[in-house]
């Protein structure tokens, strides 16, 4: 169906400015005889003669004929603007119904591409009306359409994933297939990052899905291929796509010089990087617990914690219906809470905050170490005044001085990479309360790289640590950081709580070791 659409698309392109090239013809034809009819009437000489005036029954058939073409013009455009929206349509079919089941990570960037793709061919009909309200027109101006630089972002998280999980493009594909445009522009964002691996890896997955429709050619991808290879540092795969290259066009002088240096440079080197077996040169703790490798001795560690009712110290509220505390690690001390907030109220505040997202900061500003999306909610809504009240029956804690909720939705390979919540301030986050809103099928667990321990998103959980110690120093085992998410769509909210006002509720210690 891509292939088809791809291609009868081109067609109609090539249709539609024949049709508009007959149609401007048409309105030049009318305006000279419009101005021909202005000359007869304002009793000009030029037609004082019977002669000249028996010649313009002939110019008004020429100019309701001219009339007529136009018309017929118009009415080609239209039923063009119906073929393809047609086309359009049947690209939807297969949507889920429920926004949400987008969990595929390939899914959600095939769709951003083809909402762009939509919009872009809608804009181009619209924008040529000749209608004097164009009412289409001033919709488009306050749509959301995704920019070049969203599906950058995209591919980047896409690049992300296979990064960090070890994935080939095969592997991410596996449920949702990329042609080779699409395929092509994930390697060509790789390659712009200097990731030439994985840009050799995505070139190669384009060059096996070329098709008569597609835009990318074969020569370009045989180009990028042996650079890629040259740049990560096998001379061998270099050699043999330049030689391709060279194959397919012996009179560029271009490859012929490059096949020669690198032949050269070849027998300069005793060893060549396999470009076919994923590294990750930076990989960390982090990322090893991202990928579920956890260490054998923090199992059992976390099979010896316990599991217990809390009713937050004697909280009246909780007295007859105690929460589920579970203790997922003891130094630093991680509590998960069970169950604490309901379905109902986890889609209101998604409902709530939707409409509201916006890029995520972090102290510096907007930043690539965290790929979110989020708001703060005051309590101005109902249920962010439950959810920071049950959060204050639970910990014991004041929320006075706390900030404002924050919610926080996950895109394409989201994720937080490891830091520290603490701001370094006078009124520091003593606390963090995290509430996971979703579950996630693949990724996007909450990892604790000092401790190595590795926390699962629940729905309906939530999980608090102390980053402060009772004297006020940073715990620098509270280090963590969000897994990107490879299948699934991450909703959480925090809610970090500040020093100021737990002076009697978790008192200062002068002890070095508190």
């Amino acid at each position: 169906m891509d292939a088809y659409k791809q291609s009868a698309s081109s067609l109609l392109d090539t249709y539609t400015s024949f049709c508009f090239e007959v149609l401007i013809m048409a309105v030049k034809e009318l305006t000279i005889l419009v101005v021909c009819s202005l000359i007869v009437w304002t009793g000009s000489e030029i037609f004082t003669s019977t002669d000249k005036i028996s010649h313009l029954f002939e110019e008004e058939k020429f100019l309701l004929d001219a009339f007529s073409l136009y018309i017929d013009a118009e009415e080609e455009i239209v039923k063009k603007m119906k073929r393809d929206l047609l086309l359009l349509q049947l690209g939807t079919y297969s949507d889920p119904v429920d926004p949400e089941q987008i969990k595929d990570p390939v899914a959600a960037f095939i769709l951003l591409i083809r909402l762009r793709s939509e919009w872009m061919s809608i804009e181009k009909y619209t924008s040529r009306s000749l209608s004097e309200y164009n009412v289409y027109q001033t919709v488009l101006e306050y749509a959301e359409i995704p920019q070049v630089e969203d599906l950058q972002g995209a591919a980047l998280g896409l690049i992300s994933l296979q990064e960090l999980y070890k994935l080939y493009p095969h592997n991410i594909t596996k449920e949702t297939s990329l042609n080779a445009d699409q395929a092509y522009f994930v390697g060509f964002v790789a390659y712009n990052e200097n990731k030439f691996q994985h840009a050799f890896l995505w070139f190669l997955y384009s060059l096996g899905r070329l098709a008569e429709y597609s835009t990318v050619t074969e020569k370009e991808l045989l180009h990028y291929l042996s650079d890629s290879a040259y740049h990560f540092g096998n001379l061998p795969v270099a050699i043999y796509f330049s030689q391709q290259l060279f194959n397919l066009d012996p009179t560029n002088e271009e490859v012929k010089v490059q096949l020669d240096l690198y032949r050269f440079l070849l027998y300069q080197k005793t060893s060549n990087k396999d470009i076919f077996t994923l590294i990750n040169e930076s990989s960390n703790s982090y990322e090893a617990l991202c990928r579920g490798e956890v260490d054998e001795r923090t199992s059992k560690r976390q099979m010896a914690l316990s599991c217990r009712y809390s009713t937050g110290g004697g909280n009246p509220r909780l007295m007859y219906a105690p929460v589920k505390e579970e203790v997922e690690w003891d130094e630093p001390r991680i509590i998960r809470y069970h169950d604490i907030i309901s379905d109902r109220d986890i889609e209101s505040l998604k409902n709530i905050s939707r409409p509201l997202l916006s890029r995520s900061e972090t102290i510096g500003g907007v930043t690539n170490i965290r790929t979110s999306q989020s708001v703060f909610l005051d309590e101005g809504y109902p249920v962010v005044a439950r959810v920071n009240q049950r959060i204050a029956d639970i910990t014991g804690l004041s929320m006075k001085s706390a900030e404002h909720l924050h919610v926080q939705n996950y895109g394409i390979g989201g994720k937080y990479e490891p830091h520290y919540d603490e701001l370094y301030t006078e009124n520091g986050r003593i606390a963090t309360f995290l509430i996971y809103m979703s579950d996630v099928e693949i990724g996007g667990s909450t990892v604790f790289p000092k401790v190595g321990v590795a926390l699962k998103p629940k729905k309906g959980s939530a999980v608090f640590w102390y980053n402060l110690h009772k004297n006020g120093n940073v715990d620098l085992n509270t280090e963590h950081a969000g897994c990107p998410v490879l299948r699934g769509n991450k909703w959480v909210a925090n809610k970090w709580i500040h020093e100021f006002g737990q002076e009697f509720r978790r008192p200062c210690s002068l002890s070095y070791w508190e």
